[in-house]
């Protein structure tokens, strides 16, 4: 069993359609195994996507990631990293499959409702950011 960190953000929350993007996660065969809604601080925002900071969208991802309250996510489930990232579907929403989240929901490239670790050292780097003590149910 593998983890992935999910993040549903802002466009979404604010859209009130967390329960669609989660109904589509567990549907593809994963289990939400923790969840909590927060607001990023800048400070988090920032420290969460520093590998962007040279990036002439950082400001603007971090503002984005700022606005309203996100939900954190630990997915589980076989090679939960890959089907997450075929579940979401492709950064621009204008090119995802059909069927994806980012396909049925995003905004814009910018806007696109969800975010997912992209290897199992960022998986388990990005749980740890916001799930330091947490105690999962299986």
């Amino acid at each position: 069993m593998e983890r992935t960190l999910s993040i549903i953000k802002p466009d979404a929350t604010s859209r009130n359609i967390t329960g669609k993007i989660n109904s589509m996660i567990e549907n593809a065969g994963l289990k939400i195994v923790a969840q909590k809604m927060i607001r990023m601080s800048k400070e988090q925002a920032q420290n969460f996507y520093i590998q962007h900071q040279d990036r002439p969208f950082y400001d603007n991802l971090v503002e984005f990631m700022t606005s309203a309250p996100v939900i954190v996510q630990i997915l589980e489930g076989e090679d939960a990293i890959a089907k997450y990232r075929k579940i979401m579907g492709a950064t621009n929403p204008d090119i995802a499959e059909e069927g994806t989240i980012r396909k049925t929901f995003a905004i814009s490239i910018d806007k696109n409702s969800v975010h997912g670790s992209d290897s199992p050292e960022a998986s388990s780097k990005e749980i740890n950011f916001f799930f330091s003590q947490v105690e999962i149910f299986n």
